[in-house]
């Protein structure tokens, strides 16, 4: 796990960042310079072989589940880091990009009671279990998951993003996520980029920045 960013008593907020395929914790941290956030303490793992899971997060629960099991264990570590440090739960965030994206927003629904809010650039949630259905176009051939998660997130902050023709993330999947999510009181933004793409878009960064300065109005984080 690196860590970055402003350190001790000079944090004002913390932030988790997650990889993607192939990635590493030094990548997804560049974001933070990109971002412009110097009253951030941020902390990101890399995954054991540079990636969360093997498989497509579409993929059956039964397949999913060991690998998703390992990096939410890694998520709640880095939180606990930053908790370690003095930062409460309520100035804590989570996002990540591609398989990044869908760890922190399945670890913001399963394990995320007290966080500031979570971005998803490029990704979806995972589910808790394989839903009732059969293979869905939509879903670029996969079947459905049921997205229903015990507890409340009033009050938090969610942006999701997505290209409307994603290589890796199903237009749907991004919008049943942020069904559910509202479902259990987040507020959520939604993003679709036109056409094909699978990247953090501009818009994304402005939309972390504009979340923290709304968030946490007396650090000086660069304003868009």
């Amino acid at each position: 796990m690196i860590r970055s960013g402003a350190k001790g008593a000079a944090a004002q907020a913390g932030l988790v960042l997650l990889h993607g395929r192939g990635g590493d914790a030094q990548d997804i941290l560049g974001l933070l310079t990109h971002a412009a956030l110097p009253d951030v303490a941020a902390v990101a793992p890399t995954a054991q072989g540079n990636s969360w899971w093997s498989s497509s997060f579409l993929a059956p629960s039964a397949q999913m589940e060991p690998h998703l099991a390992r990096g939410l264990a890694v998520v709640r570590d880095a939180v606990a880091a930053l908790e370690a440090d003095g930062l409460p739960r309520s100035s804590i965030w989570l996002a990540g990009f591609s398989q990044g994206a869908c760890l922190a927003l399945e670890a913001f629904a399963r394990d995320g009671d007290g966080l500031a809010g979570v971005f998803g650039f490029s990704g979806g949630l995972v589910g808790v279990e394989d839903a009732p259905g059969g293979a869905d176009a939509a879903l670029y051939g996969h079947g459905p998951k049921v997205l229903d998660y015990p507890g409340r997130r009033d009050g938090t902050a969610v942006w999701l993003s997505v290209h409307q023709r994603d290589p890796h993330i199903p237009l749907k999947r991004v919008e049943d996520t942020a069904t559910a999510l509202r479902a259990m009181g987040a507020g959520v933004q939604v993003q679709v980029y036109p056409g094909a793409g699978h990247a953090v878009m501009r818009e994304d960064i402005a939309a972390l920045r504009a979340a923290l300065n709304r968030a946490h109005p007396a650090a000086s984080f660069s304003r868009p």
